[in-house]
């Protein structure tokens, strides 16, 4: 590869050579929903279509959602492309996500100045002129990096930067935006302005964890009585659910998660004790109170996942805390630590087993954690009636233990549904559950698991929303179709908003929806629908959906007072 980038003024468009940029950093798909400037760029991807795919969505929501999911399953920078106006509004949904979840993201988009004009108040513009939205205020909110091109090598240079930004720790949204009219234009030779080829700006050498630091750990561990492991979405970002569990077991510490560390060890084995917080499970709640040393590896220990700071639960200057991260401002964070290690967290644990640990207290630790586990009813979690005619959301959550295998991959999206899961779900293969763990929005999990299905086409793949949030992005059943994506849609449809509803208790207002079928719909796009208000089925037509070639969507009729509540655990630990 040659060390400058030299345009030919006769065809290399400032387009063409952000696509070659995309190319050189491996990515292998964008995402988008054309308008205005953005038109400007589907020639220059035609002409590479070889080497990299352009997803057409049916709306900015779910192409950038599908690039966020993209992003967070492959460790690149999923694209969003998309017009100015749309991708600040209705595309700053999957940006968000993107920020909070610390997903590796691209946002190429434009000012919508056409000609030039934005001074003059001309229709969309998003210059930030009088008259004007300000799309570079929007998007600098949300993203961790955002750059404006108003040269051609500006572009390339900023979508070198952003590729960057996006992929370090802690990874996230990067924004390029681009003057409307560069995007066509020809890039010209500047002798103070060269532009390299990306690779050079893009590489990497973690920071490896301070020996001494984990020899304290292992010291604290061999003294610790009732330790506990917190994995957050770091541990699940660095795929070290394997070695995690075989570390913990072999000295017989618990394995608590984050939300966003939901299913990084198997969640059946004998040191797991399920998912913190208000909607987690029991067990993780009163074995991280019950703890001396609590070791939080890539987890926030935010309030949402500590029963909103519950002052029972975390207890500083009385428990010892240890936190590893790769990025020291997020160790002490929320919780005052006796021992910050700054690192990888799969390094932590490599370091780990080669110190000697002390194993003769493993009986007396996993005795411990069994007990709490039969006092939590961790091994039975409920499972409720439901009125005539319809299920309850545990019988879904109990199909769908059933029915997950290695092969599989669930999404979740929001409401009553994703509670019933993250409460009951017992996930045993790392990698298997995809939940929105920045914004937790409705609308989710359909566009995620059309983005799972691409990244995996091996997989089965299944998306848990309730009506409420499957509505909001139905269209990406019809993408399924036009990309014959094999995903099955589960729908668990109570006729409302089932948390909010509840939340309201017989006060209710502004929470009901009318019926929706769903099934016909599906059919309508031209995917195949399915109805289903029994137990048997729903487990008939979950096993039926995955024998077909394309999308499918199953509506499952819910009882409307099935209430997430019993999944809530907000009574004194």
């Amino acid at each position: 590869m040659s060390e400058e980038i030299e345009p030919d003024n006769n065809s290399m468009k400032a387009s063409d050579l952000v696509v070659q940029t995309l190319i050189e950093a491996g990515i292998k798909r964008v995402f988008t929903l054309p308008g205005m400037g953005i038109t400007w760029f589907l020639d220059s991807f035609r002409k590479r279509s070889k080497q990299i795919e352009v997803v057409l969505a049916r709306s900015e929501q779910v192409a950038s959602i599908m690039a966020q999911v993209a992003g967070r399953l492959t460790g690149k920078p999923g694209v969003f492309m998309g017009q100015g106006p749309w991708v600040a509004t209705t595309g700053a949904f999957g940006i968000l996500e993107a920020f909070f979840s610390g997903s590796p993201m691209l946002i190429l988009t434009e000012t919508s100045d056409y000609d030039g004009l934005g001074q003059y108040g001309v229709y969309q513009t998003m210059t930030g002129d009088y008259g004007a939205a300000d799309i570079q205020s929007t998007l600098r909110g949300i993203t961790k990096f955002c750059t404006y091109a108003t040269e051609p090598q500006d572009a390339v240079y900023g979508t070198q930067l952003a590729l960057k930004h996006a992929s370090l720790p802690r990874r996230g949204p990067a924004a390029v935006i681009m003057k409307t009219t560069i995007i066509k234009r020809e890039v010209t030779v500047n002798p103070k302005v060269k532009l390299y080829p990306t690779y050079g700006y893009l590489s990497y050498t973690p920071a490896r964890p301070d020996q001494g630091a984990i020899d304290t750990l292992a010291g604290y561990l061999n003294k610790a009585r009732y330790p506990v492991i917190v994995a957050g979405h770091g541990a699940v970002e660095a795929d070290i659910g394997k070695k995690l569990q075989n570390l913990a077991s072999s000295v017989g510490c618990a394995v608590a998660t984050s939300y966003n560390g939901k299913g990084v060890i198997d969640e059946t084995s004998e040191i797991a004790v399920g998912m913190l917080g208000t909607w987690g499970c029991p067990t993780a709640n009163r074995i991280l109170k019950a703890a001396d040393l609590i070791i939080i590896l890539g987890a926030s220990m935010g309030p949402d996942y500590t029963r909103f700071r519950d002052p029972t639960m975390i207890r500083p200057g009385d428990q010892i805390l240890v936190q590893v991260d790769h990025d020291p401002r997020n160790s002490g964070w929320v919780y005052p630590v006796n021992l910050a290690i700054t690192g990888d967290v799969g390094d932590v644990i490599d370091y780990l087993n080669q110190c000697r640990l002390d194993r003769t207290k493993k009986q007396d630790r996993i005795q411990w954690i069994d007990n709490i586990k039969k006092a939590t009813n961790y091994y039975t979690p409920p499972s409720l009636p439901s009125a005539p005619g319809s299920l309850h959301n545990t019988d879904v959550v109990g199909i769908l233990q059933s029915f997950l295998s290695s092969n599989d991959i669930l999404t979740l999206d929001a409401g009553s549904n994703r509670i019933w899961a993250t409460h009951n779900l017992r996930i045993k293969h790392p990698h298997q559950l995809l939940m929105p763990g920045g914004i937790g929005g409705m609308g989710w999990g359909g566009p995620a698991a059309a983005a799972a299905q691409m990244i995996y086409p091996n997989k089965r793949v299944t998306s848990l929303a309730g009506d409420g949030g499957f509505l909001m992005t139905i269209d990406v059943v019809a993408t399924c179709v036009q990309h014959n994506l094999p995903v099955t849609f589960i729908v668990s449809n109570n006729q409302g908003l089932g948390m909010v509803r509840d939340n309201q208790g017989n006060q209710r207002i502004a929470t009901d929806f009318g019926y929706v079928d769903f099934a016909k719909i599906a059919e309508g796009m031209g995917a195949r629908g399915m109805s289903v208000d029994t137990r048997d089925g729903l487990e008939d037509a979950l096993y039926e959906s995955h024998k077909n070639i394309g999308p499918a969507v199953i509506n499952v009729s819910i009882d409307p007072e099935a209430s997430y509540l019993p999944a809530s655990d907000s009574a004194p630990l």
